[in-house]
C-alpha cells in the first residue's frame, strides 16, 4: 500500500509540474489564435502524462534500457498528440476565418451567407444566429424602406391639399379685398369651408404624430357596440344623405368593450366617412358588430368595387389613397392609417378584404371580461 501511495505522490506532482507550467503559458497567450491554445492544452496533457510516467519509473528503479523504452513510447505518443492538436486547431481557426469574412457582409450588403462546410457545433451555432439576424435586419430595412416611401408619399398629397386650398383662399381674399366679389356671403361661406378642411388635415396629422410617438392619450371605459355604432352612423348621416348613400347598422350585437369612446368613435366615423365618399349613388355601407370567442369584431362593408389585391397590404399606409379614380377629393389619405393607430393602441387590429361588389373594413378588439 505504502509503495502505491508513493507512486500515486510522484505521478501527482510530475502532473502538477506540467499543469502549473500549461497554465502559465496559456495565461501568456490567452490573447493568441486558438490554434495555440489547443497545442498548449494538448502539450500540457502530454506533458504531465510524461512528468508522471518518468517520475514513477525513476522511483521504480527501472533500468536505463526500460526507461528508454519508456520515454520514446511517451515522445512519439506526444509527437502524435502535437500534431493532431495542431491540425485540428488550424481547421478551428479556417472555419473561424472563413465566418468572419462572411460576418463582414453585414457591413458590405447588409445580407449575411454561412459559409459551406462542416464545423464545430459552436461555430454552427454562431453562423445560424447571424443568419437569422441578417433575415432579421433585411426585415427591419424593408418596414425602413416602406415607411420612408409612405413618408415621401404623406409630404407629397399634403403638399398638393394645402396648396389647393390656399391658392383659394388667396384668391377669394383678395377679390374681397378689391371689392370685386360679387356675392361677398358667399366668398366668406366657402372661406370657411376651406378653413374648416384646412383644420381638418392638420388635425389628422397631428393625431398621426401622437400615434406614431406611442403618446395617443386613452381613457378606456365600459361600453356597449351598440351604443358605440349608433354614435358611429348618427355623425356619419348627413355625409351619406349629401352622397345617396344608404346606412344600415341592423346587425349589430349589444356585446361590451373596454374602450376610448371618442377614439373609437373617430375610428368607425373613418371609416364610415371612407366607405361613403367610395360607394356611388343609391348604394349601402353596412356596419356590423359581432362577438367571436374572445374578441368582438366590427365591420364596415362598401360597394365601392373592390381594391386590386396587389392594394390590399397597403391600404392602411400612411398617405395611401389607391388609384387616382379612387382618391376622394379632400384628405390626404391619413384617415385609415390613424385607424389602424388607435386600433392597436387598443391590443386590436384593423384588416381589410374584398367582398362582392365593394370591400369589408374589419376592426378586431379584445372583448371585456364579463
Amino acid at each position: 500500500m505504502r509503495d502505491v501511495l508513493l507512486i500515486a505522490l510522484f505521478a501527482f506532482l510530475g502532473a502538477a509540474a506540467a499543469g502549473l507550467l500549461g497554465a502559465l503559458a496559456l495565461r501568456a497567450l490567452r490573447h493568441r489564435s486558438v490554434a495555440v491554445a489547443l497545442t498548449v492544452v494538448a502539450a500540457v496533457s502530454v506533458t504531465a502524462m510524461l512528468a508522471g510516467t518518468l517520475a514513477v519509473a525513476r522511483a521504480m528503479f527501472l533500468s536505463s534500457h526500460d526507461l528508454t523504452v519508456v520515454t520514446t513510447v511517451c515522445a512519439m505518443a506526444a509527437v502524435v498528440s502535437l500534431a493532431t492538436a495542431l491540425l485540428l486547431g488550424r481547421w478551428v481557426v479556417a472555419r473561424s476565418n472563413a465566418l468572419t469574412l462572411a460576418a463582414r457582409s453585414f457591413g458590405d450588403d447588409g445580407s449575411f451567407a454561412a459559409p459551406a462546410g462542416d464545423a464545430t457545433a459552436e461555430l454552427a451555432a454562431l453562423g445560424r444566429e447571424l443568419a437569422a439576424t441578417s433575415e432579421k435586419l433585411a426585415r427591419s430595412r424593408e418596414r425602413e424602406q416602406a415607411l420612408e416611401t409612405s413618408r415621401r408619399e404623406l409630404v407629397a398629397w399634403i403638399s398638393h391639399d394645402l396648396r389647393t386650398p390656399l391658392a383659394g383662399l388667396r384668391a377669394m381674399s383678395e377679390a374681397l379685398e378689391d371689392g370685386v366679389a360679387e356675392d361677398p356671403p358667399r366668398y366668406f361661406r366657402q372661406i370657411r369651408t376651406e378653413v374648416d378642411r384646412l383644420n381638418s388635415m392638420v388635425g389628422d396629422l397631428f393625431e398621426l404624430s401622437r400615434i406614431h410617438a406611442g403618446a395617443l392619450p386613452l381613457t378606456p371605459s365600459r361600453m356597449s357596440v351598440y351604443d358605440l355604432v349608433g354614435d358611429a352612423l348618427a355623425g356619419a348621416g348627413p355625409l351619406a344623405r349629401e352622397h345617396g348613400v344608404r346606412l344600415v347598422g341592423d346587425r349589430v350585437d349589444p356585446v361590451p368593450v373596454e374602450v376610448d369612446g371618442k377614439e373609437m368613435t373617430r375610428v368607425l366615423g373613418n371609416l364610415l366617412v371612407n366607405a361613403i365618399r367610395r360607394t356611388p349613388t343609391d348604394g349601402t355601407v353596412a356596419v356590423a358588430a359581432r362577438r367571436d370567442a374572445d374578441t368582438v369584431v366590427l365591420s364596415v362593408t362598401d360597394g365601392c368595387g373592390g381594391i386590386p389585391e396587389e392594394d390590399l397590404p397597403r391600404v392602411f399606409d400612411t398617405g395611401w389613397r389607391g388609384s387616382e379614380a379612387r382618391t376622394p377629393p379632400a384628405g390626404a389619405g391619413l384617415g385609415l392609417a390613424i385607424v389602424r393607430g388607435i386600433v392597436e393602441a387598443h391590443a386590436g387590429r384593423a384588416a381589410v378584404r374584398n367582398v362582392p361588389g365593394g370591400c369589408r373594413f374589419e376592426v378586431v378588439l379584445p372583448a371585456a371580461s364579463p
